[in-house]
C-alpha cells in the first residue's frame, strides 16, 4: 500500500473541498484531494447547475406562451429530451474547471477513491493510506429519502436522477414544497407537465411569509396543484403509474414522483469514529471555527450541519484556509450568508426576516421597503410584481428579503452592506444607472430617511428661514 503524507488531505471534491485544494496549492502547501465519485460534486452534477440549466429551457417556453409587447403568444413545441441535452450541455462546459486535469495541473494529487479514516491522522483512499497535518472533510450531502411506506417499492426520483430523465412526466407528483420542490414544480409545469406538490407544513416556511406568498400564488396561477397540509402517507404503483395518497385522503395519481424533502450528510464511509470526530445527523459537529472534536480535522459545506448552500462551502473554504496554512483565527458567521429560491418571481433572503428581526430586536427595528410596481425599469419590462424589504436597526440594515425579477442579483446590495456592517446612507449614496433595477435598493433605503426629511418640522423651519434670509 502506498504511503502519503502531506500537508493538507481534503475529503470531498464538491465546490468547498475544490475551493479549498486550487487556493491551498497555489499558497504553497502539499495538497491531496479525494474523491471517490464525480469532481464538481452535488452542484455541478444534480443540483445547482442543472437545475437552473432546466429552469432557463421553462423560461423560455413560458415566455413564448406568453406573448406580449406587440409579440404573438404561441403554444410552444416542448422538446422535453432537448431540454435535457441542453442541461448535459451546460455541465458539459462547467466540467473542465472543476476536473481532475485541471487540478493536477495545478499541482494537487488527486486520489479517485472513497476517503475513511483508520486513525486520528491517518485516512485510507483505495489502496492509498494517506498521513496529514490537517485533514478537511468535505463531503456534501445528499437526498433525504423519507420512510413513507410503499415508496421503496415504486421508482422515485431524486435531484440526482431526476436530471437524466428524457421522456416528460405526464403528471408529476413532488413530495416537498421548499426551494428544490418549487423550483423544479414551476420548471415541469411550464415545460408541460402536470404538476402536484404535497407539503405537510406550508410551501417555503423558512421564508419570509408576505414573500413566499407573491412566489406561491404565481405557481398557483401558472397551473402547479400545491396541497400544503398534508403528510405523504402511502405511496403505491409501478413506473407510469403511482398513486400517493395523504394522512388526510386525498388520493393523487401520477406518472412520477420526485423527492425534495431534505438532504442528509454524506458520513457514512468516512469512519469518523476511528478518527476520534463527533458527528450526529446532520453531520460533524464543529465549532465556530469549522474545526471538529479531532483539532486536525475540520468540516466544511453541508457536511458541517449548518446552511447547506454552495456558496457557503466556498465561504467554509475561505474560512478553514486561514488556520491550516497560516495559523491565523478564524470563525464563520451566517449572518451575512444570503439565500435564493430561483422560482419566476425569485425569491431572496439576508440577515433577519421581518418576524426574526421583531423578535430579536423589538421595536428598535424599522421596516422600510420599495416595490417593484414604482420601478421604471420594472415596468418597462413587465415585471412589476414583488417588493424590496429592508430590516433595520439603528441605521444599519440587519436583513433584508426581495421577491421579484432578479431578486438574487438585487440582494448583492445587502450582502455588501450586511457583511461590511455599512449604514444605511451607504446605499442612498449609491448611484445607481437609470433605469435599472438596482434602483429598488436605493429606494428601499431613501424611504428609511424620507421621514426625518420630509416630515421633520424643524427641516421645514431652517428651509423657510433660508428662503426668507438670504437672496
Amino acid at each position: 500500500m502506498e504511503q502519503i503524507k502531506t500537508d493538507l488531505c481534503i475529503i470531498g471534491g464538491g465546490s468547498g473541498g475544490l475551493s479549498l485544494a486550487a487556493g491551498a496549492v497555489q499558497m504553497g502547501a502539499d495538497v491531496v484531494l479525494v474523491e471517490g465519485h464525480k469532481m464538481g460534486g452535488d452542484c455541478l452534477n444534480y443540483g445547482c447547475v442543472p437545475s437552473k440549466a432546466l429552469i432557463a429551457a421553462a423560461e423560455q417556453a413560458h415566455r413564448t406562451r406568453q406573448g406580449g409587447f406587440g409579440v404573438a403568444a404561441m403554444e410552444p413545441v416542448i422538446d422535453y429530451a432537448a431540454a435535457k441535452d441542453h442541461v448535459q450541455g451546460v455541465i458539459a462546459t462547467i466540467e473542465p474547471h472543476d476536473s481532475v486535469e485541471r487540478f493536477e495541473g495545478l499541482g494537487v494529487r488527486v486520489i479517485q477513491e472513497f476517503g475513511t479514516f483508520v486513525g486520528p491522522d491517518k485516512l485510507r483512499a483505495g489502496d492509498v493510506e494517506i498521513t496529514a497535518r490537517r485533514f478537511v472533510v468535505a463531503t456534501g450531502s445528499r437526498p433525504m429519502v423519507p420512510p413513507i411506506p410503499g415508496l421503496d417499492s415504486v421508482p422515485y426520483l431524486t435531484n440526482e436522477n431526476l436530471f437524466d430523465l428524457r421522456e416528460r412526466p405526464a403528471h408529476l407528483i413532488i413530495i416537498g414544497a421548499g426551494p428544490i420542490g418549487m423550483e423544479m414544480a414551476q420548471a415541469h409545469v411550464r415545460l408541460g407537465c402536470e404538476v402536484t406538490v404535497v407539503e405537510g407544513s406550508t410551501a417555503l416556511n423558512r421564508d419570509d411569509p408576505e414573500a413566499a406568498a407573491v412566489v406561491i400564488q404565481t405557481l398557483r396561477d401558472e397551473g402547479v396543484n400545491l396541497i400544503e397540509g398534508e403528510q405523504a402517507q402511502s405511496v403505491t404503483g409501478s413506473a407510469g403509474d403511482i398513486t400517493l395518497t395523504t394522512d388526510k385522503g386525498t388520493v393523487i395519481n401520477g406518472s412520477h414522483i420526485l423527492i425534495a424533502v431534505g438532504r442528509v450528510p454524506n458520513i457514512d464511509k468516512l469512519n469518523l469514529n476511528a478518527a476520534g470526530v463527533e458527528h450526529d445527523k446532520r453531520g460533524v459537529t464543529v465549532g465556530a471555527d469549522l474545526r471538529s472534536s479531532n483539532k486536525k480535522i475540520y468540516a466544511i459545506g453541508d457536511v458541517a450541519g449548518g446552511l447547506q448552500f454552495t456558496h457557503v462551502a466556498g465561504y467554509h473554504a475561505g474560512v478553514v484556509i486561514r488556520p491550516i496554512l497560516l495559523g491565523l483565527l478564524a470563525k464563520a458567521g451566517t449572518s451575512h450568508i444570503p439565500r435564493v429560491t430561483y422560482t419566476a418571481p425569485e425569491l431572496a433572503q439576508i440577515g433577519l426576516t421581518e418576524a426574526e428581526a421583531i423578535e430579536k430586536h423589538g421595536d428598535k427595528v424599522t421596516v422600510v421597503r420599495a416595490e417593484l410596481s414604482g420601478n421604471d425599469r420594472a415596468i418597462a419590462s413587465g415585471k412589476t410584481k414583488g417588493f424590496a424589504k429592508v430590516m433595520v436597526v439603528k441605521g444599519r440594515p440587519v436583513g433584508a428579503t426581495i421577491v421579484g425579477a432578479g431578486a438574487g442579483e438585487l440582494i448583492g446590495t445587502w450582502a455588501v452592506a450586511i457583511a461590511n456592517h455599512m449604514k444605511l446612507s451607504a446605499i442612498t449614496n449609491m448611484i445607481a444607472p437609470y433605469p435599472t433595477m438596482t434602483e429598488l435598493n436605493k429606494r428601499a433605503a431613501g424611504t428609511y430617511f424620507s421621514p426625518k426629511l420630509f416630515d421633520n418640522p424643524w427641516v421645514k423651519r431652517v428651509v423657510r428661514f433660508v428662503q426668507a434670509t438670504f437672496p
